[in-house]
């Protein structure tokens, strides 16, 4: 489990780049996974954050449950908050 904040708070994008880099893929290959243009992927990776369709087809093809990084910040938020 990483730290889902990075310095300027929480950002999906940079954390799918960071699991994609981890694993050893390219962009490219993940763009042909989802279905979408290196282009638009290399978008994804500047979006604090993704749809959740868009999401669920990362985490398939990625074998990585983003979402959990997700649910994982919003826990940190709120045991601050309270």
């Amino acid at each position: 489990m990483r730290s889902t904040a990075t310095p300027d708070g929480f950002h999906l994008g940079k954390i799918i780049k960071q699991e994609l880099a981890k694993q050893g893929r390219t962009a490219v290959w993940l763009a042909k996974q989802v279905n979408c243009t290196p282009e638009n992927l290399y978008k994804v990776f500047n979006q604090q954050w993704i749809t959740m369709p868009l999401l669920f087809k990362i985490s398939k093809a990625l074998d990585y449950d983003f979402f959990r990084e997700c649910s994982e910040y919003f826990e940190e938020r709120r045991e601050i908050n309270h």
